[in-house]
């Protein structure tokens, strides 16, 4: 489906809303397009908008006084972002931005929270995504302290696998490495790992996924608890596991 034509309902939060309050919301919302690198809020920032991904991926990056970056959590249809406008803050402290091109339907923050006082199932889905999306904060924390990097790195592409259509992630090495917080090199060896073991594939700035049931069980225990919580209380998030899939690694026009 082309991004031009998508519905407000494949965000998964606006899809799983009742007509009567998914009718109020959606006389609020506006198209947007979310190209990579788009900064949905900058970092201490006034927050304007809170945006409902259909497609793409984003991350919630904390920067450091000196301007040092780490990804603090990841979103795309599953959520929306900022987290911090359903609770009525005024400054983002996280950058908010794309990292995987897509589209999204974005919300006045003015007129979230209005919305948020007469649409009762709408504001405890928001709760919810924001109380998952810290859940899942949390457990980046603790990768980042006790697994190593291509078990990081296996958990951050079955994250991204989740949030897209597909198998193909348009990421580059430098990118990961900013997601990550280390160094290329160390991206650049932990990519040809998984690509040894046949998990995936890594050509030109593309990471293809192509044994999910493989990445899974590499990554152990650094992925799957936020992605429990998640369906617990909001509803499907993480795709299937299937075997090998047979897909031509794309040649340059």
């Amino acid at each position: 489906m082309a991004e031009t034509t998508m519905q407000p309902r494949e965000n998964c939060l606006l899809g799983l809303l009742p007509k009567a309050e998914y009718e109020a919301v959606v006389a609020h919302l506006e198209p947007c397009a979310t190209p990579r690198g788009y900064v949905i809020v900058p970092a201490d920032a006034a927050i304007e908008h809170a945006y409902f991904p259909c497609s793409g991926v984003g991350s919630v990056i904390n920067i450091s006084p000196e301007g040092n970056r780490v990804e603090a959590g990841l979103f795309g249809r599953d959520g929306f972002a900022p987290v911090a406008a359903a609770i009525g803050a005024s400054i983002s402290v996280p950058e908010v931005a794309v990292q995987v091109p897509g589209f999204a339907y974005r919300l006045r923050q003015s007129a979230l929270l209005d919305l948020m006082k007469t649409q009762p199932f709408f504001a405890a889905l928001l709760h919810k995504a924001a109380h998952v999306l810290a859940t899942q904060a949390g457990f980046t924390a603790l990768s980042n302290a006790v697994h190593e990097i291509d078990e990081r790195l296996a958990r951050w592409i079955l994250m991204c696998h989740d949030r897209i259509d597909g198998n193909e992630l348009a990421l580059t090495h430098e990118f990961i490495a900013l997601m990550l917080a280390v160094r290329r090199p160390s991206v650049t060896t932990a990519l040809h790992l998984l690509e040894g073991y046949r998990f995936i594939r890594s050509v030109r700035g593309m990471v293809i996924v192509r044994n999910r049931a493989g990445l899974e069980d590499f990554a152990a225990d650094a992925y799957g608890k936020a992605e429990d919580e998640y369906e617990r209380l909001i509803g499907p998030l993480r795709k299937p596991k299937r075997g090998l899939i047979d897909v031509p690694i794309p040649r340059p026009v």
